[in-house]
């Protein structure tokens, strides 16, 4: 049994909920064995200076372009069963989510595979900017750890 998954690539500024994802990721086959988890969330030091705001800007439709992309790759070159990929914009407070990722397959080996690459494909490839609010003032985040 498998059904459609109604959205799993977005980019918004709400907030979204872990558990609700996993269990919609669930729907997708009965054939999931293993589903693996990345969860992003705003930190309060980086570089060694106190982070007080962060904001995240994206050039639309082309970051969710390379999200589905990202999503589609992994699929194919993993042999997961789906994936879901969410990141937020707009203004982030320390300890919020940031983005997720869900990826299921038959096994957990594949699934953590995926996922790994994913968010580090997502970092490196997808046009989604940070801005960081420390007390020296704003910064733009160019490197990804």
């Amino acid at each position: 049994m498998s059904t459609a998954l109604e959205s799993t690539i977005r980019i918004q500024r709400e907030d979204f909920i872990v558990t609700d994802e996993i269990e919609a990721i669930k729907k997708a086959s009965r054939n999931i064995g293993g589903i693996v988890t990345f969860l992003g969330t705003g930190r309060e030091l980086s570089k060694g200076e106190n982070i007080t705001q962060l904001n995240f800007e994206h050039y639309p439709k082309m970051a969710e372009k390379k999200l589905e992309e990202i999503r589609q790759q992994a699929i194919r070159d993993y042999g997961i069963i789906e994936m879901i990929i969410i990141h937020r914009i707009g203004e982030i407070d320390i300890g919020e989510n940031i983005v997720l990722i869900v990826a299921a397959g038959e096994h957990r080996k594949e699934a953590f595979k995926a996922c790994e690459w994913a968010i580090a494909e997502l970092k490196r490839t997808t046009p989604i900017w940070k801005r960081e609010t420390t007390s020296k003032g704003e910064v733009w985040v160019q490197d990804t750890p």
